[in-house]
């Protein structure tokens, strides 16, 4: 399996080296041709609107929509803003996934903290029962979930803070953060599946 990270700002060295030590090979997306003979695309934390920009500045935005028609994205933090077909402001979106995003919804980078999660999605790739240690940077919050897409993760409050459509996912915390590397085995895994019902290909 080959699995590209887009590489145009952000936190990609990292989702790279935890693709790397499952043993995935890791690829650098910078342009539209970097994306042939990739399996799945992660779209790393950062700042949205830069990478959004420079997304439409390679001309990348419609290759990367093409490219989600048939494979699995994920996107984390800036990634899941990117993801989403809302994020009240006009900036360069993806649109893939039915949810509506709120930027910095939890203040500024002062504000960032760490907490643990109950993913019941992860209960079947390792240590069920394991809460999920997050860790919140600037983070977004996915205020409403639509259509096909459904809440994975919540905080204790009912906040959704990670979401997922078909082979999509979007997620407002840092996997490639912490020494858990079961999200990104989830995420191999739906990549793995068989192509199920998608939106844009209608």
């Amino acid at each position: 399996m080959k699995v590209g990270v887009l590489a145009l700002q952000g936190d990609f060295v990292e989702h790279a080296a935890v693709l790397e030590s499952l043993k995935v090979e890791a690829a650098e997306v910078r342009m539209p041709a970097h994306l042939g003979g990739l399996d799945a695309l992660i779209l790393p934390g950062g700042e949205s609107t830069t990478i959004g920009k420079l997304a439409e500045h390679y001309g990348l935005i419609e290759p990367l929509r093409e490219f989600a028609r048939d494979h699995a994205v994920w996107g984390t933090c800036a990634g899941a803003i990117l993801m989403s077909r809302d994020a009240h402001r006009r900036q360069p979106l993806l649109e893939l996934m039915n949810i509506t995003v709120a930027r910095n919804a939890f203040g500024p980078q002062v504000e960032s903290f760490e907490t643990d999660l109950d993913i019941p999605a992860l209960r079947d790739v390792e240590l069920p029962g394991r809460p999920y240690h997050a860790i919140f940077i600037r983070a977004p919050l996915i205020e409403s979930v639509r259509g096909n897409a459904c809440a994975l993760a919540t905080l204790r409050d009912g906040r959704i803070v990670a979401a997922r459509e078909g082979r999509w996912l979007a997620t407002s915390f840092h996997p490639e953060l912490t020494a858990d590397t079961r999200f990104h085995r989830y995420f191999l895994g739906l990549a793995r599946q068989e192509q199920p019902w998608n939106p844009l290909r209608q």
